[in-house]
Order: C-alpha cells, then sequence, then structure tokens
C-alpha cells in the first residue's frame, strides 16, 4: 500500500515535517510493509520556505535582519538544491509573531526585514524567488521592502521618509535605485487573499484591527494606502488599487506587484506544484492530511481544496487536533473523513503537549481500517 502524508502544520505544536514523522511512525505500526511518501504541506504563511528547501533538497542560511520595528534579529532564507530558487517567508522578518501584543501597530512596523532577506538571497546568484506572504505585522504596502532595495521615499518638500506604515498619507514621489537589484531575476509570492489594496475590503480594514490598529489608524492607513495608489498611478502609470490580493499583508500584494514585478498565486497551488505532488500521486492508495484546526476557516482556505481537487479517485482523510465541521462541510472539502486526535477532555496547553503522541495514535487507528 502506497500512502502520502501531507499535514500542514499544527499550530503552536507541531511543524509540518514533524506532523508527518508521527504519522508516519503511526502507520508503520498498523501497516508495516506501506510505502510512504512524506510530503509536508504549507499554505504560503509561516513555514512555507522550509517546506520548500526541504522538498527540493537544499540548505537554510540564516541572516540578521530587521524586525518590524527595526531591531536586528536572526532571519534565514532556503536554496534549492540546484542552487537556481530562494524560497523566503516574509513572517520570519515582518511577521506579526514577532510582536508583543502591546508593540502591535502598524504605523510604526514595516517590511525593511523582508527586503534584506531578499536582497541577500539575490547575492546567491539566485533567478528565482518563492516569497510567502502571510502573518504579516505590516500595513506599508511593501515599501519597507523596498527601501531595503534601494527605493527612496520622498515627501512633498524632498524630505525622506521613513518606510513604515505611518508614512503612506505624506508619500509624493518614489525615487528608484539606479541599478534596480530586482531585474534579473523571477518572484513568485504565494498569495491567498483576494482584497484589494484599499476601501472597506482592502488591507487597512479587514487586516489592521488584528495588527494592533484602533479605528482611527484604521482610517489613516486605509488613506495612506490610497495615497500610495495614487503616487504609483500619476508617477508610474501603473494601477495597483483594485488588482485582486493588492491588499494581502498589508498591501504587501501590491508592493510585490509593483516593486519587485512579481506574480501573485495561491499558496497551495504554488506549493504543491513545486514539491511535485502530481508526480508523486502515481500509483498512491491513500493521502492522509491533517492540521491543527479543521473548522469553517479551513474550509474557506485552498490549501485543503488544492489538496482534495488533485487527488482526484485517491481518498484523502484529514486527522487534525480538532474537528469542528458538520459532515456536510467535511463532504464538501473533497475529504472521506475527518478525524481529530483528542481522545479526552484536556486543557489547550495539555493537548499541545501530547499532540505528537497523539496524531501517531490517531494516525494508528485510522490506518488498522486498511490493515489485513
Amino acid at each position: 500500500m502506497r500512502i502520502i502524508l501531507a499535514p500542514d502544520k499544527f499550530r503552536g505544536s507541531l511543524s509540518a515535517r514533524k506532523a508527518a514523522r508521527a504519522m508516519a511512525e503511526g502507520v508503520r505500526l498498523a501497516l508495516p510493509d506501506a510505502e510512504l511518501i512524506r510530503l509536508p504541506l504549507a499554505d504560503g504563511g509561516e513555514g512555507t520556505a522550509c517546506v520548500l528547501t526541504r522538498a527540493t533538497g537544499g540548505s537554510w542560511h540564516a541572516v540578521d535582519v530587521q524586525d518590524p520595528l527595526g531591531r536586528t534579529i536572526e532571519a534565514g532564507f532556503g536554496l534549492a538544491g540546484d542552487g537556481k530558487t530562494a524560497f523566503i517567508d516574509m513572517a520570519s522578518a515582518s511577521g506579526l509573531i514577532l510582536l508583543a501584543p502591546d508593540e502591535r501597530n502598524p504605523l510604526n512596523t514595516s517590511t525593511y526585514g523582508t527586503g534584506q532577506l531578499i536582497s541577500r538571497a539575490m547575492e546567491t546568484g539566485v533567478k528565482h524567488i518563492v516569497l510567502g506572504i502571510g502573518g504579516s505585522a505590516t500595513t506599508d504596502a511593501g515599501v519597507g521592502m523596498a527601501a531595503a532595495l534601494g527605493w527612496q521615499l520622498l515627501d512633498e518638500y524632498d524630505a525622506e521618509l521613513p518606510p513604515v506604515g505611518g508614512s503612506l498619507n505624506r508619500l509624493a514621489r518614489l525615487v528608484p535605485p539606479t541599478n534596480s537589484p530586482v531585474d534579473d531575476v523571477w518572484f513568485s509570492v504565494a498569495c491567498d487573499v483576494l482584497n484589494p489594496l484599499y476601501g472597506p475590503e482592502g488591507a487597512a480594514y479587514v487586516y489592521g484591527p488584528q495588527k494592533g490598529a484602533t479605528p482611527a489608524q484604521v482610517e489613516q492607513l486605509d488613506a495612506g494606502l490610497q495615497q500610495f495608489a495614487q503616487v504609483i498611478r500619476e508617477q508610474f502609470g501603473y494601477e495597483l488599487g483594485n488588482v485582486p490580493g493588492a491588499g494581502a499583508a498589508g498591501g504587501l500584494g501590491a508592493g510585490c506587484l509593483f516593486f519587485l514585478q512579481a506574480g501573485l498565486r495561491p499558496g497551495s497551488e504554488l506549493v504543491l506544484d513545486t514539491i511535485g505532488f502530481d508526480q508523486h500521486l502515481i500509483g498512491t492508495d491513500l493521502i492522509l492530511t491533517g492540521e491543527g484546526k479543521l473548522d469553517s476557516q479551513t474550509a474557506q482556505g485552498k490549501l485543503l481544496h488544492g489538496l482534495t481537487s488533485r487527488a482526484g479517485d485517491v481518498p484523502v482523510v484529514a486527522i487534525c487536533g480538532s474537528v469542528d465541521l458538520s459532515p456536510e462541510a467535511i463532504d464538501d472539502l473533497g475529504l472521506r473523513a475527518a478525524f481529530s486526535i483528542q481522545t479526552q477532555p484536556q486543557s489547550i496547553d495539555v493537548a499541545l503537549q501530547t499532540a505528537y503522541d497523539d496524531l501517531r495514535t490517531a494516525t494508528f487507528n485510522v490506518c488498522r481500517l486498511f490493515s489485513k
């Protein structure tokens, strides 16, 4: 029997790689002779770069960059085994996870560290960069990233502005670098949202509050994003405002479109293509997937939809930390079945600590159904 193990991370407890290992141990107990293919997954957010680096036989490169508030931290990027592609998570340099709750204020945060990661990756000579933009702490439309790549932000008096979200409503002109370092690199951006740059469904109003913005700051940020789009339109003739996905990651989607000339792709599609998922399907009898919580948010996402749509006739079973979906919703996702790894009432803290063993046991129980 050939089984693909394709879990996402169990947030707060298991990386996708560790989840795949726990599943493998459970399968071995039930089906010792099964052929196992481990394909840990990600959706374009935190952990995507690591998943893709390992899937391509690559190496990890740690570098010092600035966090969203300009403090020096260690982040890194992955380099594919052939040396031609680099993988970057913006969250590792500019993510909300890097800030304490009382530090969250998108007027003050910047994607500068993401630009530093891109710059360091380009120094290796890569021709393709895959950038995951989930989990941002910023609403700066990518001007921080651009500043790290040599762009200048000027106000109406030609004074240079700090590359943070709060500067956007004073932006009057952008000065590109003399020799753009990104001209010879092809960028693919994993982006799973379709929000426009500004307006009621834009970056500030939809995502600003979860990044610490007050209602007044949301209005200021939205005005800044409109000003940024106007400068781009008037100075370069490039329309960003209503492009689907431009509002992703606090407008970094728009910044990637303009500053990097990047293409935006659904994260699940990009990841599945990069790991060669379709090729591994040949001769497969069962796919086991999973994540921390299977709920309505999962149903709205694209990772499981992408997985089940590509699986064809191969049954896909989800083994998750918790399952909070109706049978109809599970069926709509294309899953054959979904199981929780929890076997008894327990606190979240305990559940996080026992997730590895619980996932191993649940996988064993599922696979016993297929043993003779």
